[in-house]
C-alpha cells in the first residue's frame, strides 16, 4: 500500500525580529495550525507554548534511567554480597545496606545522566543530517539573524493557497515553499 505524502514538505516564513516571529505563531496556532516549527538564533521566550510544545518528555525518561540504574547498583551490591561472594567479616550481616549506598548512588546518576542524553537525541531525531528545510536557501540565516516559522504540509488545516496566503498576511520577509 503507497502512502499518499504531499508534494512538498510545507511553508516557510521568514521574520526579522523576535516579536514578529512570537506574534505570528501565537497568530498561527490561533488559527488552528498545529504543525508548527519555529527556528530562532536565540531562544525566544514564550516562542515553545505560542506553537503549542508545553511538556517535554524527557524529564521521565531521566527519573526512569535514575530508578534503573539505582536498582541496578542496590542489585549488585546484594547479590555480590549474599549470593555470589558472601563473606562473613567481624560478624556482620551478608545485606548491609548502608555499605550499599555509594554504589547505588552512582548508578543512578550515571544512568540518569545517559538516559538524559540518549533521550534528548532520540525525542529530537537526532543524528539529522539531512532536514527538508536545508532546501531553502534563506535558511542558513536562522543561524544568524532571522526567524523562521515553518507550517507542514501534514497539518490537518495545511492547503498550499490558503496557508500561503495567511502567511503572507503576517507581514513576513518573504514565504518559501519547501520541497522534500
Amino acid at each position: 500500500m503507497k502512502r499518499n505524502r504531499p508534494s512538498i514538505y510545507g511553508l516557510l516564513a521568514e521574520f526579522e525580529s523576535a516579536e514578529h516571529v512570537l506574534d505570528a505563531a501565537k497568530r498561527a496556532y490561533a488559527d488552528g495550525y498545529r504543525k508548527l516549527e519555529a527556528y530562532s538564533p536565540f531562544p525566544v521566550e514564550g516562542l515553545d507554548e505560542a506553537i503549542g510544545f508545553h511538556r517535554s518528555r524527557v524529564p521521565l525518561i531521566v527519573l526512569m534511567g535514575g530508578i534503573a540504574g539505582g536498582l541496578t547498583g542496590f542489585g549488585m551490591e546484594c547479590f555480590s554480597a549474599i549470593y555470589h561472594y558472601p563473606i562473613n567479616v567481624g560478624g556482620r550481616p551478608l545485606f548491609s545496606w548502608p555499605a550499599f549506598i555509594p554504589v547505588t548512588f552512582e548508578l543512578t546518576v550515571l544512568f540518569a545522566a545517559f538516559s538524559a542524553v540518549l533521550g534528548m537525541l532520540a525525542l529530537n531525531g537526532l543524528p539529522k543530517p539531512y532536514h527538508p528545510l536545508f532546501n531553502v536557501e534563506r535558511f542558513v540565516l536562522h543561524g544568524h539573524d532571522r526567524f523562521f516559522l515553518c507550517v507542514e504540509a501534514t497539518d490537518a488545516k495545511f492547503d498550499r493557497e490558503t496557508t500561503k496566503r495567511f502567511l503572507e498576511s503576517l507581514q513576513p520577509k518573504g514565504v518559501y515553499e519547501v520541497e522534500p
